[in-house]
């Protein structure tokens, strides 16, 4: 799955006027909220105080997307489930509380980093207190029950990923498959709207494989079409898909210019641990 970061360097196309910050541009396909939800307008709209709940919306959503980075690193700190879920709840509603927009460090450039080191501070000072209230104290950010079923993880990390690697590395391995995981939810859903939900299911496991792996022949015996459409349609779907992982990846860096970097490291980082 890591070959799909990859192919977003190195083709280096479509290029989505979404990701390339180009302002009252849309690309096919892409909602218009977008835009307002990119971490550099969050940024923005703390320091100069303008567009304030459009800003602590959209962090709001951010922190749905990367539920699952935070939970497992606070895991990996040798808490129980239980106890994981409770400190999780409590960071979430500590990130969305007035002052920590204010205090997010532009120098971290993005919203990864900048959350890890949030989390890293926060489970310091969880660690010298006896926790006595309730999961998100008197708030609870989104039922636990919701973020299950709604984001069930579906790349695999290996065993021995999860027995070597130190937990940043992990949390960044959970932020990649997560990363990967929007992006081809959200070409499901676009599939689907399309009538198309059967080309999905029969053609996103070739999405990061090499041309010559793909076997054209046998996929339109399968599928009961000209092997022409089963290409033309696999090369939309890549392409469609590449565009949506830049998407995704620009949401949680504060300049475009770095989005190719940020993919390079999350690409980097699926590579040490999944199958």
């Amino acid at each position: 799955m890591y070959l799909a970061f990859y192919a977003c360097i190195e083709e280096g196309e479509p290029q989505c006027s979404l990701v390339n910050g180009k302002p009252g541009e849309q690309g096919r396909g892409e909602p218009r909220e977008f835009v307002t939800t990119r971490w550099s307008l969050i940024l923005s709209a703390a320091s100069l105080g303008s567009e304030e709940q459009k800003a602590r919306d959209a962090l709001a959503e951010l922190c749905r997307t990367y539920w699952r980075p935070i939970f497992s690193f606070v895991q990996t700190r040798g808490y129980s489930i239980e106890d994981a879920q409770d400190l999780t709840q409590d960071f979430f509603v500590i990130i969305l509380k007035d002052n920590w927009l204010q205090q997010a460090d532009r120098n971290r450039g993005r919203f990864r980093s900048l959350l890890l080191r949030s989390l890293q501070n926060f489970l310091i000072n969880a660690a010298e207190k006896t926790h006595s209230r309730k999961r998100g104290g008197d708030v609870e950010f989104i039922s636990w029950d919701d973020w299950i079923a709604e984001a069930p993880s579906q790349l695999s990390i290996s065993a021995q990923a999860l027995d070597s690697l130190p937990p940043e590395r992990l949390f960044d391995l959970s932020w990649a498959t997560t990363v990967v995981e929007h992006a081809l939810r959200r070409l499901r859903e676009e599939c689907e709207s399309k009538g198309k939900l059967w080309f999905f299911r029969a053609l996103s496991r070739h999405l990061t494989e090499e041309r010559d792996e793909v076997s054209y022949a046998n996929l339109s015996a399968d599928l009961g079409v000209a092997e022409t459409i089963v290409k033309k349609q696999l090369h939309k779907m890549r392409q469609r898909y590449r565009c949506l992982l830049r998407a995704e990846v620009s949401r949680t860096v504060e300049n475009p210019a770095d989005v190719d970097d940020e993919i390079r490291y999350l690409c980097a980082a699926l590579a040490a641990g999944t199958d």
